[in-house]
């Protein structure tokens, strides 16, 4: 812990487990590290919750050391706008920046929203995520999401059994709206027999089909539904690169570094006629609510990581009907907020 004038930041690393091992593309999961920022000034609390990006190497363990550092000697003056020029994009930041959104909105008796500039939150439609699985699996799991109205489906980039994964949900949820991620598993002579079948299945939205570094693959293919940015995007800089090859940003703050540059993403790629997105790593409740922030601002949402742990502290986030709300009881003014964990 150290002291910036009469700021404080402390910082908690925890392991969430997970209800069941969680597959994607090259990785499967079965517990998420976190680390969770609180900073203190006076009487005002502000809290920020990251996972990082484990495809980066940028882990919980990681960012929790680059803010324990950062704790010894912060800047004077430190301010969200600063924090962008003092740490990369990454789940640190991110942690940090979401600490001091909260921080400032308590101190100022505000909601977050309304420090942002936008209107009063509204409940948001979220896609509810299968991990990939065999496809008889990912069809009783889209059975098992019986209020969602939008699907995502995690693929592997093994054509012919992620062809049988769309068959199976989509046979299983005719009703719902299906995207898929294929998480960097595709090149464009493997994705080709998968399009076809992604067409007959009403699929709407095809996310990073290709290898982050390989984005000019894109060049020239014409895909017939709209293809996303994941890992080929991860702050507002690399965002100027997307037009004409993406039409839609996937924004997470755990990639770009936090609310903060979440929101300047989501302005700009409009200006720059591209679609917005939000997704989140896996989490609490805690991680969700500034991304809640974002979605009001976002075409698709995906805000379903807290689904996945198996206990999510209260206050949590309420999903019904396909839709996700975040109350302010969670994260802001009116959070509760419970004593900080032991550091771990």
């Amino acid at each position: 812990m150290g002291n910036c004038a009469d700021l404080r930041l402390d910082v908690t690393r925890i392991d969430l487990a997970l209800k069941s091992p969680f597959r994607i593309s090259g990785y499967v999961m079965e517990k998420t590290p976190v680390l969770i920022a609180t900073v203190r000034r006076g009487n005002a609390v502000g809290r920020g919750e990251a996972a990082g990006v484990y495809y980066l190497d940028d882990t919980a363990d990681r960012g929790a050391d680059i803010l324990r550092k950062l704790a010894l000697n912060m800047p004077a003056d430190l301010k969200r706008d600063t924090l962008r020029t003092l740490l990369p994009p990454g789940g640190a930041r991110n942690a940090l920046d979401c600490a001091l959104w909260e921080l400032e909105a308590r101190e100022a008796g505000k909601q977050v929203c309304e420090l942002a500039g936008l209107p009063t939150p509204r409940r948001l439609l979220t896609t509810m995520t299968l991990g990939a699985n065999d496809p008889d699996v990912m069809a009783r799991g889209a059975i098992g999401f019986a209020g969602a109205r939008a699907i995502k489906l995690k693929l592997t980039g093994e054509a012919a059994i992620d062809s049988d994964r769309v068959r199976a949900v989509r046979a299983a949820r005719p009703d719902v709206w299906i995207g898929v991620d294929a998480n960097q598993g595709y090149t464009p002579d493997t994705i080709e027999p998968l399009i076809g079948v992604l067409v007959d299945c009403g699929v709407s939205l095809l996310e990073q089909p290709f290898r982050r570094g390989r984005e000019a693959d894109l060049d020239g293919l014409k895909l017939p539904m709209p293809v996303a940015a994941d890992e080929s995007c991860l702050d507002l800089a690399e965002l100027e690169t997307l037009p004409g090859r993406f039409d839609v940003v996937n924004i997470k703050l755990d990639k770009c570094g936090g609310l903060t540059e979440g929101l300047l993403i989501a302005r700009r790629a409009r200006q720059l006629g591209l679609q917005v997105m939000v997704g989140n790593m896996v989490g609490t409740s805690l991680s969700i609510a500034p991304a809640y922030v974002l979605g009001q601002l976002c075409d698709v949402v995906d805000l379903d990581g807290p689904i996945f742990i198996a206990e999510d502290p209260a206050p949590t986030v309420v999903y019904d009907d396909g839709h996700v709300t975040c109350a302010p009881e969670i994260w802001g003014p009116d959070a509760m907020i419970a004593e900080a964990l032991p550091a771990q």
